[in-house]
């Protein structure tokens, strides 16, 4: 994850889709940390609370969005409390950038909290950790955080140290990088008088850190640009940069940035000689910087309210500013504040009148600069000691009778002021191009005059003349390079602000085509549950529940077309979550929309509706949309959406009705197909099952005819023996051999009838016992032997005639409490599907069930034929409703469609099928030994 995130990369994580991706969200608050903290710090509290223990390079990284929103917020305790937590969790899983996000937030709370020292320390050490983690972008930055603040600290150490180490040229390809190091080179410049240069510096620098969601260092360039346009004396552009960087730290509501921007704005007033409004905004700066009391921002404060009392007179309040601003600088270490500080004090007391003080305090002053080597600030402190001592009624400095020249200068001129401003004139012609104060001037020329030497006056009388020309001349070049930053400003604003806009709009038209993508892959999954259901009420049902939950729904009607009646009659409609009545609507009304809509085939959108067409007792719609139901050019219907809001349903709202539309005319138009169907496989179902009884019939009478027909037979033997017999006896020409014969004949007889007739009895109990489990369906205990060997006897006829053979290997004492009479007819269908299918061509085939225990609950049935076998192909579709090879030729396609339902649904058990070409087929059922009750 980079340090900062671009625009363009936040653009990507506020769609709609990122919404879902864990990371998406993360980098997403990572990115808004500046640009909108209370967001950020809620979605990464909402975040960490979903997180797993494991996740905890996520979790730290979080902790640090919390922790520099409470830094922006001025909680700097906080701030690095939640910067510590992130560190150790980064540094156990040895994490370079992340210990380098660590210390950048420790860094920046060190600085706010004025220990300057500790937050360098934190920025190398960060500078560090990425080094050896291997991301040298954020090394970079952090080197170059550095460069920034050594120059405020030293600028001649600064530019010999970094100039070059900084990484000038990959800035050009990183915008965050850029806004530190253009900042760098903006200070840089400001340190060596080039305002103009530096202003520029800070504009890139400014647009650099927006691009980059850097609020903070955009906020504080702003300010430093507006200062350099102060030092070039166009105020007015100045106070107009204030203003912007006021408007952008406002809505943050960060105390540092917002207190900065009044502070500055209440200097440029000052400057303006508008110094009432300048002390109203130093006074509403105040309470906010106080959070910041050890910051440098907070001396700046200092420092601009004793110049501002200065300038009111305030002497008083002047020295009390300066002299907390001393302590301020003491403990950031910052000269350059003390400096300011010093010499603030010296002009305050000379002021009051205690200039012997005043004196020892500017003497200070320029110690410290000459220390600092700041050749301007010791020019304008050699002014503020001529202006001390011009009375000429105080001691010599001790610098000064320490020092042999400078005591025989002052006695040669005889003036202590002449020889502080001869010094300063001097020191300012030795710095190369500048131009010398013409305050300077002025006060050299006025002490020339009061020690009588008044050619020397005169020349320097003309040559700030001469300066006073080229001043209004520098004054003029000035503005006109204020001007053109002032233009070079705007047009960057601008520029960037086309450039932002841009950005939006290619995040609006991406996010657009990502919703609109969204959209279509969530109607197609609406459309494959629409379409998924095969009853009508049910489609209904589902269309509602999407139409109301995407678009702005008060009322939703179907309407079915009846075309023997002309009606479109009302199947499905709520209002306001109440069910509508049954109602119905001429195809030829002439008002109503819906039977414009159906007449024309067309959709109807109505905004305010005509009053004549709203239908009594129904809600007063604003907008309404009307679709008709098509399906290959046939009219089935048309579903209406009202709402009472005007304009409810534009392009994209009519896209979305018109595909729900789309999606339940397919559904309904398949629930009548399928409804059909179901009848139409209902009369097949009957007409299976009385061609089965027949079979079965048929096949009961032929077994039947054999014993019974014998038994005649021998019965009627037997009669003719008997009448035989009794001649022979009321002829009393009967004798014992005939009559022992006739006695054997009779035995013989009787015993074969008895066997005959009992074959007959027990073909009639088994047929009975099927056909009374067939028509039943009921629930009993059985052997599963016993019951497999009298369905098979009511096919053995048929298996005979054909001349096949079936062999029955099932073990005896295999109990079920199942349904027998289901698991007949899935049997006999087997039995039935092997001689029409599997045995065609062939002769004599053999047929095989059999049985075994699977388990204590569950029994394993097989039945297999050495038959033709099935192909492939085929045997992915054997169990599909219709599907036969013999269609025309004796199949129906039902038989093994309805073995499978009778096994899953009835047997609740499990029905498969093994087979290749002329390897025969294997048909396998896995049945539970104790079938669940039927439902009721």
């Amino acid at each position: 994850m980079s340090m900062f995130v671009h625009d363009s990369e936040l653009a990507e994580l506020e769609m709609p889709q990122a919404s879902a991706d864990l990371h998406a969200q993360i980098r997403l608050a990572w990115g808004l940390r500046q640009r909108d903290t209370r967001r950020a710090w809620a979605l990464a509290t909402q975040l960490l609370a979903q997180l797993r223990p494991q996740q905890s390079a996520q979790q730290a990284r979080l902790l640090l969005v919390q922790g520099e929103a409470k830094w922006l917020f001025a909680e700097l305790d906080a701030a690095r409390d939640f910067a510590r937590q992130a560190l150790q969790i980064f540094s156990d899983i040895q994490d370079g950038s992340g210990v380098c996000d660590c210390h950048w937030l420790l860094a920046a709370v060190l600085l706010d909290q004025g220990r300057h020292a500790q937050g360098i320390h934190n920025l190398e050490q960060g500078a560090s950790a990425a080094q050896q983690g291997g991301d040298s972008a954020r090394a970079a930055i952090c080197m170059a955080a550095q460069a920034r603040w050594a120059m405020l600290a030293d600028s001649l150490q600064a530019q010999a140290r970094f100039d070059v180490q900084l990484d000038f040229a990959r800035a050009e390809q990183d915008q965050g990088l850029a806004a530190w190091i253009e900042d760098y080179r903006a200070l840089r410049a400001s340190r060596q008088n080039d305002f103009g240069r530096a202003a520029l510096h800070f504009i890139q620098s400014h647009q650099a850190a927006l691009a980059t969601g850097q609020l903070r260092a955009a906020i504080i360039a702003a300010t430093n640009l507006a200062e350099d346009l102060n030092r070039l004396g166009d105020h007015q552009s100045a106070l107009e940069q204030m203003q912007r960087a006021l408007e952008l730290a406002r809505p943050t509501g960060w105390p540092r940035s917002v207190g900065a921007c009044l502070l500055h704005t209440a200097e440029t007033m000052r400057r303006l000689q508008r110094l009432d409004a300048a002390q109203e905004l130093l006074d509403e700066a105040r309470p906010l910087m106080q959070a910041l009391a050890q910051a440098r921002s907070y001396a700046h404060a200092l420092q601009y309210q004793g110049d501002l009392a200065l300038d009111m007179g305030d002497h008083a309040r002047a020295l009390d500013s300066f002299r907390q601003l001393e302590q301020r600088a003491i403990a950031l270490q910052q000269r350059d504040f003390k400096c300011i500080a010093l010499r603030g004090q010296a002009q305050a007391l000379a002021g009051m009148q205690q200039r012997p003080e005043a004196a020892s305090v500017a003497m200070l002053a320029l110690q410290e600069m000459r220390q600092t080597d700041d050749l301007f600030g010791q020019i304008a402190g050699l002014q503020v000691l001529a202006q001390i001592h011009a009375r000429g009624d105080l001691p010599l400095p001790p610098d000064i009778t320490q020092d042999p020249r400078a005591l025989d200068e002052v006695a040669r001129e005889a003036s202590l002021p002449l020889y502080f401003l001869k010094s300063a004139l001097r020191l300012g012609r030795s710095i190369p191009g500048y131009t010398l104060p013409l305050s300077l001037l002025d006060q050299l020329a006025q002490e020339y005059a009061r020690c009588g030497q008044f050619e020397a006056a005169y020349q320097v009388s003309q040559e700030a003349n001469a300066t006073r020309e080229r001043a209004f001349y520098d004054q003029a070049q000035n503005r006109a390079i204020a001007l053109q930053i002032s233009h070079r400003t705007e047009r960057a604003l601008a520029e960037g602000e086309h450039h932002r806009q841009l950005a939006q709009a290619e995040a609006r038209r991406a996010s657009l085509l990502q919703q609109t993508s969204a959209t279509l892959e969530h109607l197609s999954a609406i459309g494959q549950e629409i379409t998924g259901h095969l009853d009508a009420q049910a489609v209904y049902e589902v269309l509602y529940r999407h139409v109301q939950d995407m678009l702005d729904t008060n009322s939703f009607a179907i309407y079915r077309f009846e075309a023997e009646s002309g009606l479109l009659l009302r199947s499905f409609g709520i209002e306001q979550g109440e069910v509508l009545p049954f109602g119905s609507i001429p195809l030829d009304d002439q008002y109503a929309n819906c039977a414009l809509c159906a007449r024309e085939r067309c959709e109807v959108l109505a905004d305010d509706p005509d009053p004549a067409s709203h239908l009594h007792g129904s809600l007063v719609s604003r907008s309404a949309l009307f679709v008709p139901l098509l399906v290959s050019e046939e009219l089935l219907g048309v579903i209406t959406v009202q709402s009472v809001r005007r304009h409810a349903y534009g392009e994209r709202e009519r896209l979305i009705f018109r595909s729900l539309c789309a999606y339940g005319a397919i559904a309904l138009d398949n629930a009548q197909t399928y409804l059909r169907l179901l009848e139409a496989q209902s009369q097949l179902v009957a007409q299976e099952k009385m061609a089965a009884l027949g079979s079965l019939v048929a096949g009961v009478a032929h077994e039947l005819n054999t014993p019974i027909g014998n038994s005649l037979t021998i019965a009627s033997t037997l009669d003719d023996k008997s009448a035989e017999f009794a001649r022979k006896v009321e002829a009393n020409s009967l004798r014992r051999s005939e009559l022992n014969a006739f006695v054997d004949d009779a035995r013989d007889a009787s015993a074969m009838m008895v066997r005959v007739l009992s074959s007959a009895a027990e073909l009639l109990h088994s047929f009975k016992q099927v056909a009374m489990d067939r028509t039943s369906a009921q629930k009993r205990s059985f052997d599963l032997l016993q019951t497999s060997q009298e369905i098979v006897a009511t096919m053995m006829n048929q298996i005979r005639r054909a001349g096949h053979q079936i062999m029955i290997k099932i073990p005896p004492g295999i109990r079920m409490h199942s349904y027998p009479g289901p698991y007949g007819q899935v049997i006999t269908n087997f039995i039935n599907n092997a001689l029409l299918h599997g045995f065609d061509g062939v002769e004599q085939g053999q047929m095989e069930l059999s049985a075994e225990m699977q388990g204590e609950d569950m029994v394993r049935i097989c039945f297999s034929d050495n038959g033709r076998g099935i192909s492939e192909l085929h045997l992915k579709r054997i169990f599909e409703p219709f599907f036969t090879t013999k269609l025309g030729q004796g199949g129906s396609g039902l038989g093994l469609s309805i073995s499978y339902n009778i096994v899953t649904s009835i047997l609740h058990g499990q029905v498969s099928a093994i087979s290749s070409p002329d390897a025969g087929a294997c048909f396998v059922l896995l049945l539970p030994c104790e079938a669940p009750d039927a439902p009721e």
